[in-house]
Order: structure tokens, then C-alpha cells, then sequence
């Protein structure tokens, strides 16, 4: 095959061991044939080059020819497919596009194939795949076009409900997703690994009593501002040492200062917002460079806990209000909101955040966010931002002297 015809359109598929120079090479030879290039896609997986180039051939000319020769010279080949007269419009290929990313420890061919099961079963094609991690889990990022999109996201939540160790989470593609600027999580069980009403209780000797309580609460089943009154009442009496004491057995999620560091880098604001106390608020802001903290405050009369709160509760309706507002305030669109929790009081935060992330969630959390996360390590939020584990990486080695704000 010498020649094809004027304006006709080919895929070119180059693959074979990568050096430097075949990218450049290879568009010598279409530069000096007067080929248009119409789409280009390269990636490199250890060390093996898989390249394609959609181009549209002029009439009379000995292109294909010329790139066997050049694959022959550079070791690699080359082959052709005919497309047809004319290349897919740029807005017919950009349509109905969303971007499906899968997390979990290993990501085994069974749960890799049931997610592209649940893909083709929506009707929906898998355009692109790129790996965003392989530690602290293994993750992939898919650009996923056509389909129903409640049909898509409906069967590949099936898909990671039937594997324990597949995390799915599913996003419109375009600037929207790419333009987050304001992230707000939730403290207990989610920044850190306990819950911080309990740690102060266990001083206090009601453990058992304030865990129900906060437990039930937790899970939807008892109102959030009687139980948390009822909570702090069990308290009373604690001195500051007490308080001190149970500060420092306070235990950062896994991930959570890569997390936070991370998106610090990235210009990020950040901010949590917690049904506990500023006690606790306050201290990690201070330890991991948060922006913004805002938590119920515990009376102290004499050095000692009263059992009772000042000011308001922050419950359910007061964490969405509190998101709302602050992004207003720093002139930040909802859409450009993210939320991570993981109890029945970040429900409403959840909901009105441009993306609700339940974190290691109860049940009735995980069934109304947008996403949901299994996997222990807070840092793996970042993958779901289109944030690479290399990304990350490169970041800590080039500024190692600063990665964190010094603890008080």
C-alpha cells in the first residue's frame, strides 16, 4: 500500500521498545509528507512504547511506505488502519463523557473486568485508561464516553458492591471536575482514626456510655444535638490535664498529612468542620496547616468541663450551612466544592457539596453520596481529584525541608 487517496484518514499504530527521538521522528515524516495529524495518543509502560495517530493522508504520496521505512530504521513497528473520508468531529467526540475511577488494594483481573463489565453493560466505551497510583492502593483513572450516565453509575456501584476490594467512583468529565478549590472534611473517623468525644470520656470514666450514644448517633438513629447534650453531660468535671491527656492520644488517619500537604501544594483551601470540639479542631489545624476549623466549644469554669456547650451545636444542618457559607465568603462556586465524611451528620454537607465523598462510611451515608471510599488511607481522596501518586511524590522530594507545619 503505497498511496491512499486525497483526504483519506488512517490509524497509525506504533509500538516496540521506547527511546527518545520516535515522537519527533515520526513527525518529520508526516511533516514532509503534508499529512494532518487529527488525534494523537502515546503512553509508555515499562519501557514499551504503544503510540496512535489518527492522519489524513495527501492524495499521490508515499506516506505509508515512508513510515514502514522509519520503523524499520527506528526498530519498532508499524502498522495502518483505514478510518474512512472524514475524521469524527472534535464535539461529537467529546459528548456524553465521564470520568470512572477504580481504587483498591490490589485491583485483581476479576475486579478490573467486572467494572468493565458493568461499563459495557450501560452501553458506554472505555476511551482511555492511566494508572493514578499503586501506592498506598492501586488506582486507575477511565475516560468513559456514551451511555445512560444513571445506568453507568448504578451498574458500576453494583459492580463494587459485589467485590469487597473495589472502590468506584464516577464524574462528569470536563472543567468542572478539574477545578476544585475548596475541600471540607469531617473530623472523627475521618481526619483522624478516633472519635475525640470518646477519648475524653474514657478519662472521665463514662466510655461505654458516651460509645452507644455516639454510636446510635452516628448511625442516624438517635437525634445528633440530644445525644451530643447528653454526651458532654458525662464530662463534667474533667480538669484541663484530663483534656491534655486525651489530645495527645488523638491518632491522624493514615494519608491524612500527605492529604492535606498535597492539596496545600495545589492551592487548595481547606477546612473541617466537626460535631466534636475546638479543642481538638483547633490543635489539628494547627499541626497540619488547615485554613479553616470550626467545631462546638466545651464550657470550662476553673480549669474544669462544666458538661455543657457554648453557642450552637454543630449538627447535620450546621456542617452543610457551614460549607455553604464559606465558600461563599471565598467567592468559591458550590460545583467547585468537595465534602468528606462519614457519619449520618455529614449527610447534608455531603449533599450540597459540588462532590460528596463518604469516607469508610455507615450505610446510610455511603447511599447517598456521590462516591464512596472503603479503603483505609485518606490520601486516596486525591486520586478521585485526578491527582497521580507520582505527582505526589516528586512534590515531597523537590520540597523536603517544609512538607508540614511544625506541631505547636
Amino acid at each position: 500500500m503505497s498511496a491512499v487517496d486525497d483526504g483519506q484518514s488512517i490509524l497509525v499504530r506504533v509500538s516496540g521498545p521506547d527511546h527518545p527521538g520516535i515522537t519527533a521522528g515520526l513527525m518529520a515524516v508526516l511533516d514532509a509528507a503534508g499529512a494532518r495529524v487529527h488525534d494523537i495518543e502515546q503512553i509508555v509502560i515499562r519501557g514499551r512504547l504503544t503510540l496512535g495517530l489518527v492522519v489524513e493522508v495527501p492524495e499521490g504520496r508515499d506516506l505509508l511506505r515512508n513510515l514502514l521505512l522509519f520503523g524499520w530504521e527506528r526498530g519498532i513497528d508499524v502498522d495502518f488502519d483505514v478510518l474512512g473520508d472524514e475524521p469524527p468531529s472534535l464535539a461529537e467526540h467529546a459528548t456524553a463523557g465521564h470520568v470512572v475511577t477504580l481504587l483498591g488494594p490490589e485491583l485483581t483481573p476479576a475486579e478490573l473486568g467486572a467494572a468493565a463489565d458493568a461499563i459495557a453493560d450501560a452501553g458506554a466505551n472505555i476511551d482511555r485508561i492511566v494508572r493514578l497510583s499503586r501506592y498506598p492502593v492501586m488506582s486507575y483513572e477511565l475516560l468513559v464516553r456514551g451511555g445512560d450516565p444513571t445506568k453507568l453509575r448504578a451498574a458500576l456501584l453494583g459492580a463494587a458492591a459485589r467485590h469487597s476490594g473495589l472502590d468506584v467512583a464516577v464524574q462528569a468529565e470536563g472543567l468542572g471536575r478539574r477545578a476544585k478549590r475548596l475541600v471540607v472534611l469531617d473530623v472523627d473517623s475521618t481526619l483522624v482514626r478516633d472519635e475525640a468525644i470518646e477519648l475524653l470520656a474514657a478519662e472521665a470514666g463514662h466510655l461505654d456510655e458516651v460509645r452507644d450514644l455516639t454510636t446510635r448517633a452516628m448511625a442516624g438513629e438517635l437525634d445528633f444535638e440530644a445525644s451530643l447534650r447528653a454526651r458532654v453531660a458525662l464530662l463534667a468535671g474533667l480538669d484541663t490535664a484530663a483534656v491534655r491527656r486525651a489530645l495527645e492520644h488523638l491518632r491522624l488517619t493514615p494519608g491524612a498529612r500527605t492529604f492535606v500537604r498535597t492539596l496545600r501544594r495545589l492551592g487548595y483551601t481547606t477546612a473541617i468542620v466537626s460535631g466534636g470540639f475546638t479543642v481538638f479542631t483547633d490543635d489539628l489545624q494547627r499541626r497540619l496547616g488547615i485554613d479553616h476549623a470550626h467545631a462546638n466549644r466545651l464550657e470550662l469554669v476553673d480549669g474544669r468541663l462544666t458538661g455543657r456547650l457554648v453557642g450552637g451545636i454543630v449538627d447535620r444542618a450546621a456542617k452543610a450551612r457551614y460549607l455553604v457559607e464559606l465558600a461563599d465568603r471565598l467567592g468559591i462556586p458550590r460545583e467547585q466544592t468537595v465534602a468528606v465524611g462519614d457519619g449520618a451528620n455529614d449527610i447534608d454537607m455531603l449533599e450540597v457539596a459540588g462532590l460528596g465523598i463518604a469516607f469508610n462510611a455507615k450505610p446510610v451515608v455511603r447511599e447517598v453520596a456521590d462516591t464512596a471510599l472503603r479503603v483505609p488511607y485518606l490520601d486516596a481522596v486525591l486520586f478521585l481529584l485526578g491527582i497521580r501518586r507520582e505527582d505526589v511524590e516528586a512534590a515531597d522530594r523537590a520540597d523536603p525541608t517544609a512538607p508540614d507545619p511544625p506541631a505547636p
